[in-house]
């Protein structure tokens, strides 16, 4: 992809070409807002096809047993104090980021189930398969100033499948994180332990381990535009009292920020954070983010949860701010553009 302006660099494709053929440079697409600032393209309603689960030691089964239930402390007018440190660092158990899934789990789940898809196995003809992150990689891009990424395009018996490549500066970043880094991370896991339970109408607890293995997955089907979709992502919980209880419409994502103290650190946060809280939650069809809002101990103090069809009014009248339209339809046109680019089955 090339870079606009002072990006530094927003993503590429890679493209698994035939063996006997020498690499070529792949073509570009522009990331520039202004040029896909046109009507809202349409995207299909997403609906849940199936689920998986990954155990702690992140192996697959094809099952719910992973699944939690939001379970949020009383509102009687206190912050609920949850301390997002405890436990930091023995009770402590993160995934192994050198392992490169891929779409292994993903694949799994679609060859277990390929002959029951709603149209049958040739829906997947001309379908695009790949995870739920890598659109939102896509969605965001066009805003995107820091984090490059590189996605690898491979077509088998018609179907296009994406999957991200770590790019070399995205692992040397990595394996740089700082201490700091590392336990805010822990804390955004450790908040889903308070505020979760293991089955209905029980309750959270925060004194277990938090491995970042462990995953429930949904498995959904869309179309953007002319691209049909089959897309994986994680799910942080489920909500027992939601009004539908249709997956993905009982569906909570959990996140968590810093407390704000002033107006221009909230505008911040809705130009950065709460676009990727946006493009995370509306191609998944959760309804709504539940954030937990933390002060410089590590305290949760608050709780503010955030519908995501109404998370755009908080930048509609921001000239710096992002627009739903740009994002879909930069997604829209890369898709179009792998599809074109990658013009031949995968021989192997």
């Amino acid at each position: 992809m090339e870079p606009r302006g002072t990006k530094r660099g927003a993503g590429k494709i890679e493209v698994a070409e035939p063996r006997n053929k020498l690499p070529c440079p792949a073509p570009s697409l522009p990331t520039d807002p202004a040029l896909y600032s046109g009507p809202f393209p349409f995207y299909r309603r997403p609906s849940q096809m199936g689920y998986f689960s990954l155990d702690a030691q992140r192996q697959y089964h094809g099952d719910a047993h992973a699944l939690r239930y939001y379970s949020p402390p009383p509102t009687n007018g206190q912050g609920p104090n949850f301390d997002l440190r405890d436990g930091y660092p023995h009770r402590y158990q993160p995934r192994d980021e050198e392992v490169r899934e891929g779409l292994d789990h993903l694949l799994r789940w679609l060859l277990e189930h390929r002959g029951r898809l709603e149209g049958g196995p040739g829906w997947l003809a001309g379908a695009i398969v790949t995870w739920r992150g890598h659109l939102t990689k896509l969605l965001t891009t066009p805003y995107e100033r820091q984090e490059g990424w590189q996605l690898a395009a491979s077509r088998f018996q018609g179907t296009l499948y994406l999957s991200e490549v770590e790019t070399p500066a995205a692992r040397a970043q990595r394996l740089a994180r700082p201490p700091l880094l590392r336990e805010l991370m822990y804390m955004g896991y450790k908040f889903e332990q308070y505020m979760c339970a293991d089955k209905p109408g029980g309750s959270p607890d925060p004194s277990g381990e938090v491995n970042t293995n462990v995953a429930f997955c949904s498995v959904l089907r869309s179309r953007l535009g002319n691209h049909p979709l089959l897309f994986s992502g994680e799910v942080d919980c489920t909500d027992p009292q939601a009004l539908s209880p249709q997956p993905p419409t009982c569906y909570v994502e959990l996140k968590t920020s810093k407390e704000m103290h002033s107006p221009g650190q909230w505008r911040s946060f809705y130009r950065h954070k709460l676009l990727k809280w946006w493009a995370q939650s509306f191609l998944l069809g959760v309804p709504n983010v539940v954030a937990g809002f933390r002060n410089s101990e590590g305290f949760v103090c608050s709780l503010k949860t955030f519908p995501t069809m109404q998370m755009f009014e908080h930048v509609r009248n921001d000239r710096d701010g992002w627009n739903p339209s740009v994002c879909m339809n930069f997604c829209a046109a890369f898709l179009s553009f792998a599809q074109n680019t990658v013009v031949q089955d995968d021989p192997r």
